[in-house]
């Protein structure tokens, strides 16, 4: 019988793992967004479990106590794509495993099905189009303006003393994105207090270290990308240009009147969008 997973070493760095569900089934590697945590899955990992499959849900480099390297660069999505890798090669066998990332757990998701396809089993991204896509959107829809926190993101310490205080400006925007006070409580005790927010972003703070060769590739496994239309961070526009950077069999699913957060605020929707693609 293989053993649970607590945590998974890289590059003198230690992520904690959540490992659940029977420990013999198909894996599940679940990736969590900002300002978030593993915990953003609790909701939609029972369901998984149910099903037969097991879930990982790793905290990821910058939000994991153990694994905050402080240069921007250190945050750079090559890196945290190769966290994930070894976090699959942990699970035994190096591989393929189902991979699900909501958000810039999404981003990270893409960039391993792009950079190490024999690792991903099936993709599905929650709410972030396939990078490419969103890069197009930017230039044909009004996704730049839905982007302007990135710029504001690139500013050192100023986001984070903005979010020192319970209903600053940054438990605001959260609000105004979707987020419910219990989840906005939830992020200050996980991110914020505990000094995960500079981590969350760094990950802003890395993309000018970007690896453009991953522009323009396409993935190559069975992909699903769910999207929500009451998300202000992410247009319609990316995700109906993802299908073309998918050589393999994809689904698009749309659900309505659900905000940005899915895995906590629609968590049925999600886990069956996940179960679709597993199962297919």
């Amino acid at each position: 019988m293989s053993a649970r997973i607590t945590e998974v070493h890289r590059s003198g760095l230690t992520f904690d793992v959540l490992d659940e569900g029977p420990i013999e089934g198909d894996v599940v590697v679940l990736l969590h967004g900002f300002p978030e945590r593993a915990t953003c899955w609790r909701t939609v990992a029972p369901l998984l479990h149910e099903q037969g499959y097991r879930t990982l849900a790793m905290d990821q480099r910058g939000y994991a106590p153990r694994a905050r390297p402080p240069r921007r660069r250190d945050h750079r999505i090559t890196e945290l794509s190769d966290d994930v890798a070894a976090l699959v090669a942990a699970a035994g066998g190096g591989g393929p495993v189902h991979v699900v990332g909501h958000d810039w757990g999404a981003i990270v998701a893409w960039a391993l099905a792009l950079r190490q396809p024999e690792l991903v089993r099936t993709l599905t991204a929650v709410s972030v189009p396939h990078p490419t896509a969103f890069l197009r959107s930017m230039l044909s829809s009004n996704q730049l303006l839905r982007s302007w926190y990135m710029l504001l993101f690139q500013l050192p310490r100023i986001p984070e003393l903005s979010a020192r205080r319970p209903g600053s400006v940054f438990d605001r925007s959260l609000a105004h994105a979707g987020m419910t006070p219990d989840e906005i409580a939830r992020c200050r005790t996980e991110v914020v207090d505990d000094g995960a927010l500079t981590g969350g972003m760094n990950w802003y703070r890395a993309l000018p270290f970007l690896d453009r060769t991953l522009v323009g590739q396409h993935v190559t496994v069975p992909t699903t990308l769910l999207w929500s239309d009451g998300d202000v961070a992410l247009g319609r526009k990316g995700a109906e240009l993802t299908e073309r950077y998918v050589d393999a069999p994809y689904r698009f699913v749309a659900l309505h009147g659900v905000t940005h957060w899915i895995p906590t605020q629609a968590p049925g929707a999600c886990a069956e969008a996940i179960l679709d693609r597993v199962g297919a």
